[in-house]
């Protein structure tokens, strides 16, 4: 991987007009970058992972509330309407 690194680089100052040689202090320096971009980039893997671990358990958690909260107003509305009804016949009496 390096060699091929230091190749590209080779090439693409090459290519862009740079007359003298790469020397090794400067592929070490690119070298150095670029596992620090890689470093880095695995790093932000790592964390957009424990990010969305952290998403799914709350749509989970979300989810769950929000059957509750059905459950709890489909016993309301059934409370609701058996005193409604209770009400109706107290009143025809």
């Amino acid at each position: 991987m390096t060699k091929k690194l230091a190749a590209l680089i080779g090439g693409v100052l090459l290519a862009a007009g740079c007359a003298h040689p790469v020397t090794q202090e400067e592929l070490d320096a690119v070298r150095a970058i670029a596992e620090a971009a890689q470093t880095a980039g695995n790093d932000a893997q790592r964390v957009a992972n424990e990010a969305r671990n952290l998403a799914q358990g709350a749509q989970t958690t979300a989810n769950q509330a929000l059957r509750e909260a059905q459950a709890a107003q489909a016993c309301c509305d059934a409370t609701n309407q058996t005193i409604d009804r209770l009400f109706e016949e107290q009143q025809q009496k």
